[in-house]
């Protein structure tokens, strides 16, 4: 008898302790038990950035007079400095601004190109299966500085030299490190810390620094200073850019100065898809917004709403729509310059509900075929001012801290996203000379009637699609506030098919957050779906909404990350 009393006193104990886990705020009075906190409201300008220092700088630049633009920029440069593990003037951007002169919406694809004097024959020649991680091979012309001063050009009103300062100051004097970006520098550092330069930059004393420890990056201070004084130029056409190209050529890559010199980002019209009344709107390839729109096309032939958030149904049916968009992804999305590509199809409803009878509402699905049609680790922030400008914007080296390259004592480290090409000839993503690889960086923006209402990213490579897909279902779907919306449990689905190649086998696996009941994981399991969990793949959310009845702009910060949505 007291072995059975014992044993009942143990599954309650695990069973507290299980339920404790799986809930993030239980003891909150108001909203969903799982929202860390509430959202932050203020009046004349919202700044959402995943470091406090950079939300700081961005809200600076706006008490300034400065705006959304001019604050996004600081953020991003800021962020450079202070969380070098997702992105840096090294890597990729993209972003999309709402102007309130206009009251139109504005997408930019500063995205880089793979080098000239590399040819799929070297990777044939040297018997590569696919393009290495790390090293000079996957690096591509940087697109961040381009993509900051096209910004700048268009919306811009503060001087660049007084956008940078909040970097160049913090780089010249030190920041202390956070949890997070502490704990993926050190993880970095193992892996690139065998790279020339890095050490010198990134490991002070031989050791990646520690939380709490005050980190100063000189080099860096100096990079910007030259930026702001002479512009952009001096990073494609100057001794930026000479820097640059010299070192990759002594590590074996094939940057040259034409890469540089022929540089340049790209205006494009943002696509969208009308999702129960709200226009979302994402970025054509070479990312991977369309997705977003796919799965939400597909979703939208379902009652989302009545099955309810957590559910077995709604989480199948969510899983489903995914592997779906993602087999077109592997196989469609790719350089728009280098392929006529059906995005119009892809994003129409008739096309979702197509993909949506495949689905089998009791079953998953162990693979998928991409659609047959006619032919013709990152930084995600949000900012928005007081006459309603708002900016969606991301920015990323792609793995982490990047290639490990680490040039001419400029204090970044270049970005590995040519790593995303297929060596696989006839596909539309197979590597070619100046080409931008497939990208998974995607910012978001949500319309309603024609006037802006959310601007929100979600980061976190395949993932993302993922995200944006989940926060515009808890929003609409389910009720959810902004910061309810990211701080709810996130479904991630791993192994779909790739565009560098790979296939979905066996129906991929899903992982959970802590959050979903026993009962739900079970019957997915029913359904079978491979259920497991993982840490670090959620993703980073930011948001801002606009109120237009109020006049008041609401701010979500990630709980996962060490970010920060702050007002005034």
């Amino acid at each position: 008898m007291q072995i059975i009393v014992d044993m009942k006193r143990i599954i309650l104990i695990i069973s507290v302790a299980f339920f404790s886990l799986s809930v993030h705020a239980q003891d909150r009075v108001t909203g969903f038990n799982f929202a860390t906190r509430s959202e932050i409201i203020a009046q004349n300008g919202m700044a959402c950035t995943s470091q406090p220092l950079a939300t700081q700088a961005a809200l600076d630049i706006l008490k300034q007079g400065g705006n959304a633009i001019d604050a996004a920029i600081a953020a991003n440069a800021v962020l450079g400095l202070v969380e070098p593990t997702g992105n840096g003037m090294g890597g990729d951007l993209f972003a999309i601004v709402w102007d309130a002169k206009t009251q139109k919406l504005y997408g930019l694809n500063a995205s880089g190109r793979s080098p000239y004097d590399l040819t799929l024959d070297y990777f044939k020649e040297n018997e590569f299966k696919k393009i290495p991680s790390l090293g000079p091979l996957p690096v591509s012309v940087p697109g961040c500085v381009d993509g900051w001063f096209e910004l700048h050009d268009k919306f811009g009103k503060l001087p660049m030299s007084e956008i940078l300062t909040p970097a160049i100051n913090y780089a010249n004097n030190g920041f202390p490190l956070t949890e997070l970006i502490a704990y993926y520098w050190g993880s970095s550092a193992r892996v690139l810390k065998r790279f020339p330069g890095f050490g010198e930059i990134f490991m002070p004393g031989g050791e990646a620094p520690k939380k709490g420890e005050v980190f100063k990056n000189p080099y860096l201070a100096n990079t910007l200073e030259l930026i702001a004084k002479e512009g952009r130029d001096v990073f494609y056409k100057g001794e930026i850019a000479e820097k640059i190209v010299s070192y990759i050529k002594e590590q074996g890559g094939f940057l040259s100065m034409k890469d540089f010199e022929d540089h340049n980002s790209e205006w494009v019209e943002p696509i969208s898809t009308n999702y129960r009344g709200y226009d979302v709107w994402e970025l054509p390839p070479n990312g991977q917004g369309t997705a977003v729109l796919q799965m939400l096309n597909i979703l939208e032939n379902y009652d989302i709403a009545s099955m309810g958030f957590g559910s077995a149904e709604y989480m199948h049916l969510f899983i489903e729509a995914k592997k779906l968009a993602f087999e077109d992804r592997a196989k469609y999305y790719s350089d728009m310059d280098f392929n006529d590509l059906p995005i119009e199809e892809l994003i129409s409803k008739e096309y979702g509900k197509q993909r949506a009878e495949l689905i089998n509402i009791n079953r998953a699905a162990r693979s998928y075929p991409a659609g047959e049609l006619e032919q013709g680790n990152t930084i995600y922030l949000t900012t928005a001012d007081k006459d309603g400008n708002m900016v969606s914007l991301i920015q990323s080296n792609y793995r982490g801290m990047g290639s490990g390259m680490t040039p001419g004592k400029l204090g970044f480290i270049l970005q590995d996203r040519g790593e995303l090409f297929a060596l696989e000839e006839g596909h539309m993503n197979v590597y070619e000379p100046h080409k931008r690889p497939f990208h998974t960086i995607i910012p978001a923006f949500i319309t309603k009637d024609g006037k802006p209402f959310i601007s929100f990213g979600l980061m976190g490579g395949a993932m993302q699609p993922q995200g944006h897909t989940q926060i515009v279902c808890n929003i609409i779907d389910f009720g959810m506030n902004l910061q309810e919306a990211g701080d709810a449990p996130r479904i991630s689905h791993s192994g779909s098919s790739q565009p560098t190649g790979e296939k979905m086998k066996d129906g991929g696996n899903v992982s959970l957050e802590s959050g979903f009941s026993y009962q739900t994981i079970r019957e997915l399991m029913s359904k079978g779906h491979k259920i497991g969990y993982a840490k670090g793949i959620y993703g980073g959310y930011q948001a801002i909404l606009w109120d237009d009845v109020n006049k008041v702009y609401y701010g979500a910060s990630e709980s996962r990350k060490d970010g920060q949505a702050a007002g005034y």
